[in-house]
C-alpha cells in the first residue's frame, strides 16, 4: 500500500484542504482516545465519497467511513489506511413541509434542533444524541421510546461496489441498534424522514425534559462513547455491570462511570487498550456471574 501515491490520487478528485495526513484520531472521536489515521477525507458530497472509495479499492487499501466518532474507539497504534469523516462537511438539510432530507454528516442534536424551530415533532428524543444522522440510520438509533425508524422513508447508500441505490423502510430492515446497512456494509449518503406537525411549546418541554434527565443520570461531564454495551434481551447492561460490583472499576485511566454503569469513562489519561481491557473484564464478571454475554455497542478500529 503506497500511501504517498494513494494521497496524490485523492488530491486529483477532492480538494487538497479535505484531506489530511498523520492526523491524530483522539481530535474525532468522543473517547478522546486514538492513534494516527494514515490519512483523513473530509467529503462535502456523495461524489466525493464514492471517489475516496473507488481509489481505496483500486489500491487496495484499507478504509472506514465514520459520523462524529461517538461510537468509535480508534485502537493506540492508529489506523493504517484512509479514513473518511462525514460530520465535518456533509451536514446539509432541507426542511419542506413534514419532510426533512439531510445529508449523513448532519448531527442528530442539530437535525432536531432545526425541526423544532420548524413545529416539526418525532425528533424530541434524538436531542442529545450526539452522533450523525447517517450513523443513526446505520444503527437505528434511539432513546427515550424513539427511534429513527419511526420517522426515517428512505436512504441513499452505497454498497460495497462502489453503486449508489435508495433503499425504503422496510428495505433497511431496521431493528434494535442493527440494519441492513450494517450487515452488507452499506454506507449512507443522505435520506429523508417525515414529521409531524407540532407544538412548538410542548415539542421544547419534552426536549428540555430529556435533557434534563440525561445530565441527571449519565456522566456529560467524561470523554466517553455512549453506552458502551448492547442491551441484553430481558436485562439491563448497566444494572449487571452494577450487580457484578464494577461500579468504578478500573484499568488505568479507563473506568466504568460511577454515576451510570452502562458507561466506560475516559478519566483523562486512558488509552485505547485500557478500554478494552476493561470491557473484556466487564464481559467476564458479567458472564461468570449472570450467564449472560454481553455486546459491546462500540466500534472498535485500528491496530494495538
Amino acid at each position: 500500500m503506497d500511501i504517498g501515491l494513494i494521497h496524490h490520487q485523492l488530491k486529483e478528485q477532492i480538494p487538497h484542504q479535505y484531506i489530511r495526513l498523520g492526523e491524530s484520531m483522539k481530535e474525532h472521536t468522543s473517547f478522546r482516545i486514538g492513534g494516527p489515521a494514515d490519512i483523513m477525507v473530509l467529503p462535502d458530497s456523495a461524489r466525493q465519497i464514492v471517489a475516496a472509495v473507488e481509489i481505496c479499492r483500486k489500491n487496495n487499501c484499507p478504509y472506514y467511513i465514520m459520523g462524529n466518532g461517538t461510537n468509535l474507539l480508534v485502537l493506540d497504534g492508529g489506523y493504517r489506511g484512509v479514513i473518511i469523516k462525514t460530520a465535518a462537511n456533509m451536514k446539509d438539510c432541507k426542511v419542506e413541509g413534514e419532510w426533512v432530507y439531510g445529508q449523513s454528516g448532519i448531527l442528530l442534536s442539530t437535525l432536531s434542533k432545526l425541526v423544532t424551530e420548524a413545529g416539526l415533532e418525532g425528533l424530541e428524543y434524538a436531542s442529545g444524541i450526539p452522533g450523525t444522522l447517517g450513523g443513526a440510520v446505520a444503527m437505528n438509533a434511539g432513546a427515550y421510546g424513539g427511534e429513527i425508524k419511526d420517522s426515517l422513508e428512505w436512504a441513499r447508500v452505497m454498497n460495497p461496489d462502489g453503486d449508489i441505490k435508495t433503499y425504503t423502510k422496510q428495505q433497511l430492515e431496521l431493528g434494535y441498534r442493527t440494519s441492513i446497512i450494517q450487515r452488507e456494509g452499506l454506507v449512507v449518503l443522505d435520506c429523508g424522514l417525515k414529521l409531524r406537525r407540532g407544538n412548538r411549546e410542548a415539542i421544547e418541554a419534552k426536549i428540555n425534559e430529556y435533557t434534563r434527565m440525561r445530565k441527571e443520570k449519565q456522566p456529560l461531564d467524561l470523554p466517553s462513547a455512549g453506552s458502551t454495551f448492547k442491551r441484553p434481551k430481558g436485562y439491563y447492561a448497566g444494572k449487571l455491570i452494577e450487580d457484578a460490583g464494577l461500579k468504578g472499576a478500573r484499568v488505568g485511566g479507563a473506568m466504568v462511570s460511577e454515576k451510570h454503569c452502562g458507561f466506560i469513562v475516559n478519566t483523562g489519561n486512558a488509552t485505547a487498550g485500557d478500554v478494552v481491557a476493561l470491557i473484556n473484564h466487564i464481559k467476564k464478571q458479567v458472564k461468570e456471574k449472570f450467564g449472560v454475554e454481553l455486546q459491546p455497542e462500540v466500534k472498535v478500529i485500528g491496530e494495538p
